[in-house]
Formats: structure tokens, C-alpha cells, sequence
């Protein structure tokens, strides 16, 4: 997948901290727990499912681009039926994100901006799995990764979805490798062990971006 310059309109993302990983890594796991430290969690993954709901303008160029043979019996699309058609294709998977990346940041930047204004010592994490696909890290204050061994990678998603090994493989391979991904990042949270290791990890990690937020604010 080739990365995406969104431009300057995303500087405001500064604001924020990143949270990413290979799918299936326990990202979301450890976003709620930096939540319950008392971070403010910005879904991307959610927002993402929004903006294709019948009423947003992504839901008709989406229908226009893939058939209407993606929706379910309601005429929403249905995200297990879109899958294979993109995770099969590299070419019809830019497409979608063509389509949806943009109205997704525009939202991100939205919710960033109004959290901000009610508090602006809060610790906003963006939970999002292509952070550095999309080409945004740069715009963040730091970016922390989930990671897992690969093998443990495979098991947990084809344990979550259901889909073959086949299917599993090429949506991690959709993605940057994790190892890549490991590198990249400032904080790397290892949760290919226990539950309790993971969240002992987030609890050492948000204290430093408390005071990341609380150093940025007195320098205002």
C-alpha cells in the first residue's frame, strides 16, 4: 500500500498521540487501557464505519466504485462482503482509501480540535492502523505501536474473523510489515504476552505523555 500525503491541514494532529500496529496485534486492547489511565481515545477504525453509512457522501462513490452486491439486506454497506474484493487487489484497495482517508482525517481533525477546546491538558491517542501508512506520524506527538509475534499475528486474526489463511495473509501483507512498524515508533507496547503485561506497559508509557502534554502547555 503506498503511503498518502494529506498535507498541512493535518499539523493540528499534533495535538495528539498515535497508537498503531499490525492487525490483530491488541491495538484496540491497549487503547482502552490508556483510556482507563484517562486518555482520550480518538477511533479511527469507528470513524472509519461511519463515514460510509448511507447519508455520508463516501457511501454513494463507494457503491459507485465496488456494486451494489457489498450491501447487506438494510443498504448498508457490508464491510465482509467489500473485504475480498479489496484485500485481493492492491490497486481496488487504494481506491477505497482514496475514497474514505480524506473524510476520515477531516473528522479526526474535528474531534481533535473540539476535545482541545474542552481540555486542553487532555492526553488525546489517535487508534488508528495506518498511521504510517497514510503518511500522518509525522504530524503526531509521538506514535506507539502494539506489536506481536507474526505467528501470533495469523492466529489472532483468523481466530477474530473467521477467514482463511489465505484471506489472513493478504490483509497483512495489505498493511506495513509490523517489524517496520516497530521501528518506527517511539514507544513499543509488546502484547504478545499476558493481558495484565500489556496494560503494565501502558501504565508505565502514559505518565510520560501526561507530562509530554503538561510540558507543551506551560511552553504556550
Amino acid at each position: 500500500m503506498q503511503e498518502t500525503d494529506f498535507g498541512p491541514r493535518t499539523s493540528d494532529l499534533g495535538l495528539s498521540f498515535g497508537l498503531t500496529g499490525g492487525v490483530a496485534c491488541g491495538k484496540s486492547t491497549v487503547a482502552r487501557y490508556f483510556e482507563d489511565l484517562g486518555a482520550h481515545i480518538i477511533d479511527a477504525d469507528r470513524i472509519g464505519h461511519e463515514v460510509i453509512e448511507p447519508g455520508h457522501t463516501a457511501y454513494q462513490e463507494v457503491i459507485e466504485h465496488f456494486g451494489k452486491d457489498i450491501l447487506d439486506s438494510g443498504g448498508r454497506i457490508d464491510r465482509r462482503k467489500l473485504g475480498p474484493k479489496v484485500f485481493a487487489d492492491p490497486q481496488q484497495l487504494r481506491l477505497l482509501n482514496a475514497i474514505v482517508h480524506p473524510r476520515i482525517i477531516a473528522r479526526i481533525r474535528e474531534l481533535t480540535a473540539e476535545q482541545q477546546r474542552r481540555n486542553p491538558l487532555t492526553v488525546m491517542i489517535l487508534d488508528a492502523p495506518l498511521i504510517f501508512e497514510s503518511g500522518i506520524a509525522g504530524t503526531l506527538r509521538k506514535v506507539m505501536v502494539a506489536w506481536c509475534r507474526p505467528e501470533q499475528q495469523m492466529e489472532r486474526l483468523m481466530a477474530k474473523t473467521g477467514i482463511s489463511l489465505q484471506e489472513a495473509e493478504r490483509r497483512i501483507q495489505a498493511q506495513m510489515p509490523v517489524e517496520e512498524k516497530r521501528r518506527r515508533a517511539d514507544y513499543v507496547i509488546d502484547s504478545s504476552g499476558s493481558l495484565e503485561q500489556s496494560r503494565a506497559q501502558a501504565q508505565v508509557i502514559y505518565p510520560e505523555l501526561r507530562r509530554i502534554v503538561e510540558g507543551a502547555h506551560v511552553e504556550e
